[in-house]
């Protein structure tokens, strides 16, 4: 089996298997189902003046005073698109999107009443406050009243640099009967996406999955599809102690589970036709006439920084989704960012993780430049074994099996390099794809961010000619025509696929090449020098 057929068949499958991959990344909705459970909070316009804006370093929150939920967040430290000097918003409210994190007290007393869907005017000092510099914290109280003279204060805690934000009741209870309540907390996302959000739409290979992720006590982490959700497929698991999100490429929202003595409730919904909601429910809890009872939850708005989340609660860094090669592209990723941190740039990075990978690789392509130097050596002998048997299939077979046997020659060792390459191929590729710290990261040059295609194709091209030469050396050791016409095609066939992936995955393979073409030329003059 010749290399370059072993490469034809490598790109086939990965390509069929990104195609299949985002065919099942796709949410269609089809069904309608609105469970009291989750609370539907549909936005109105005469509600928006009710509004407030925390901020810190990195994160601005606007909450609805209609029930406290947040309606939009903005990264500070994260650009909406390249070049664009808008902040991107990973949490927003509009009249063609809704991407929510909600939260309140439902129950028989809770002031957010799950039957009716009625929510709580909270009022505030201010309708602005920000984290100044040297403050340790932000605490941001709002304050409901009923009129039984319960006091309900909502408070968002805020600290520096910081993405995750702390969120406080405390309920002073100054009626005469005991309170009976739950907490919930959900996230709740439009299925479809709008135009402008659904920037890697036309691109087969930088998808990613979108939709709901959850942790249990019993699962540490399970994705689940939002066509799932409006298939009417709904979750109802009982935990003490995890997490819920919505997923989406490099971002993640998540609302970490307090743990419970009794247990929590995940649940998940389909509401308004389009709507997707996955959320938790507390235990019921009591709160004596008379008494004040404080209960907390905390939520992640933000970069998947895999450091970061795992503080925040056990198994959130598993939100950065490296696929079913997690083992081997979390270790990579690791390397890369320490050798990020000593070179500043991680398009260099790349380049020298390259090295690294060639050099342990490099027994490999060795045993399978020497296995094809000995089979082209072989050439006559088995062309001559075919011209004897050609009638009869099986003793041409044996035949040539025993002259392998003889030379010691496994037909085979040309085929090992070409599935080692495989994995670290495709590790690499999901990490350009999942990692936030590529997104938007420049090289050189043109350059300007390695987790998207190159807007030129000149990396593709320069790929393409550095195949070339490698399948030009390999071709002409073999007599095989049909070998030789698939060696002159695979390099079209390759750039026409590497138009569409990360240019950091497109420089990795040109490094790679252009080290192979130097390999193969030492292997190759050593094996003619020793054999002559």
């Amino acid at each position: 089996m010749e290399v370059q057929r072993n490469f034809f068949i490598f790109v086939f499958l990965f390509v069929s298997f990104l195609l299949w991959q985002k065919w099942q990344n796709q949410s269609f909705s089809n069904d309608y189902n609105n469970e009291k459970s989750s609370i539907n909070i549909n936005f109105k316009k005469k509600d928006y003046l009710n509004h407030i804006v925390i901020k810190n370093d990195v994160i601005r929150l606007v909450i609805n005073m209609h029930g406290g939920d947040i309606e939009e967040a903005s990264l500070l430290t994260y650009k909406d698109k390249l070049n664009s000097p808008k902040p991107l918003k990973l949490l927003e409210t509009r009249s063609d999107f809704i991407y929510q994190a909600q939260s309140g007290l439902i129950g028989r007393d809770g002031p957010d009443n799950a039957e009716n869907y009625s929510r709580p005017l909270y009022h505030a000092k201010n309708n602005f406050f920000e984290l100044k510099k040297n403050q340790k914290e932000l605490r941001v109280p709002i304050i409901f009243t009923n009129k039984n003279n319960v006091i309900y204060t909502k408070t968002f805690i805020l600290k520096p640099d910081k993405y995750d934000i702390k969120i406080e009741y405390n309920i002073h209870n100054f009626s005469k009967n005991s309170l009976q309540l739950r907490m919930f907390n959900q996230l709740k996302q439009t299925i479809k996406l709008p135009k402008e959000r659904d920037i890697y739409s036309g691109n087969f290979a930088l998808q990613t999955f979108r939709g709901a992720a959850y942790s249990s006590t019993d699962t540490k982490y399970e994705k689940y599809k939002f066509d799932d959700i409006s298939n009417n497929q709904q979750l109802h698991i009982f935990t003490k102690s995890g997490w819920i999100a919505m997923l989406q490429q490099y971002f993640s929202v998540a609302w970490i589970l307090e743990e419970d003595v009794n247990l929590n409730t995940i649940y998940t919904s389909y509401i308004d036709h389009n709507i997707a909601a996955i959320g938790y429910k507390s235990s019921f809890f009591n709160i004596p006439s008379g008494s004040e009872s404080i209960i907390t939850s905390k939520i992640w708005i933000g970069p998947a920084l895999q450091k970061d989340m795992a503080l925040v609660a056990a198994n959130l860094d598993l939100t950065v989704d490296y696929g079913w090669l997690w083992f081997l592209s979390q270790p990579l990723f690791k390397l890369l960012s320490m050798l990020h941190s000593i070179i500043g740039n991680w398009g260099f990075s790349i380049v020298l993780i390259t090295f690294i990978m060639k050099a342990i690789t490099y027994p490999l392509t060795k045993a399978q430049y020497i296995s094809m130097a000995k089979m082209r050596k072989l050439q006559p002998k088995i062309n001559e074994i075919k011209n004897n048997f050609s009638k009869n299939k099986q003793r041409m077979s044996q035949e040539i099996m025993n002259l392998y046997k003889k030379e010691k020659i496994n037909p085979l060792g040309g085929c090992l390099p070409v599935f080692i390459q495989m994995p670290i191929f495709l590790s690499l590729y999901y990490m350009l794809i999942g990692s936030v710290e590529l997104r938007h990261a420049p090289f050189l040059l043109w350059i300007k961010d390695l987790s998207d295609q190159d807007p030129y194709y000149v990396l593709p091209v320069i790929m393409g000619i550095t195949m070339f030469f490698i399948q030009k050396t390999s071709s002409s050791h073999s007599s095989d025509p049909l070998q030789q016409k698939i060696a002159h095609f695979m390099p079209v066939v390759f750039t026409v696929f590497f138009l569409w992936f990360p240019a950091g995955l497109v420089l990795y393979y040109i490094v790679s090449n252009l080290v192979t073409i130097i390999q193969q030329k030492i292997i190759l003059f050593n094996f003619e020098k020793r054999n002559n």
